[in-house]
């Protein structure tokens, strides 16, 4: 009908990620959901490989919150930003770290980036097939040894993917003091004696 405005469909997987968020980071997340929302009214969000992502006629763009910075994307992000002459860095995503709202370019790029992710959606445009993988961390002698004990345990890290496993790794490694990392520890092994994956509780269910 004619003047029937369209309600953008949230997730309140994302509602929750951003709650948890480091504090630096849940403004910063915050905004770019405001303006991907203002500038494509219809999109839908959704929780892919464990962070936040913006639907519209398929992937959109995604965004992710670490320890010191937050990183901010588009699925077709090669034929975007070349498209629009933005300076691009290895880092992921093709903002680089952003640690603040003045890393990120000014609300109009960002409107101009998803509205032409949206007609590249729309007219089909795939993604580039060639991927740069990220290299693999070792896990730590003290998560190899938890999960020799374990053969569950041991048996799905070895069977999940390079990120999957990244995560884990990279949860045990960051904790700041050794009591936090031994109840981390223990959470993995659980965790993973059971097939899950360490943002499981943020996944779509199926």
């Amino acid at each position: 009908m004619p003047g029937k405005k369209t309600v953008a469909k949230r997730d309140a997987r994302i509602d929750a990620h951003i709650a948890k968020a480091p504090p630096f980071a849940k403004p910063i997340l915050t905004y770019l959901r405001a303006v991907v929302h203002e500038a494509c009214p219809e999109v839908e969000e959704t929780v892919k490989w464990s962070h936040p992502h913006f639907l519209y006629k398929g992937l959109l763009c995604g965004m992710s919150a670490f320890k010191e910075h937050c990183a901010f994307g588009f699925w077709k992000g090669q034929q975007i930003i070349a498209q629009s002459n933005h300076k691009n860095s290895d880092a992921m995503g093709q903002f680089g770290r952003i640690t603040s709202l003045q890393d990120l370019p000014s609300k109009k790029q960002i409107v101009a980036y998803v509205q032409l992710a949206m007609k590249l959606n729309e007219v089909g445009t795939k993604a580039p097939v060639k991927r740069t993988p990220r290299k693999p961390i070792p896990p730590p002698a003290d998560l190899l040894a938890a999960m020799k004990r374990n053969k569950k345990a041991q048996s799905t890290f070895k069977n999940f993917s390079p990120s999957n496993q990244r995560e884990y790794v990279t949860w045990v490694i960051e904790a700041k003091t050794d009591a936090t990392r031994t109840r981390r520890l223990t959470t993995a092994i659980e965790w993973l004696a059971e097939g899950k994956t360490r943002n499981w509780k943020y996944e779509t269910k199926k």
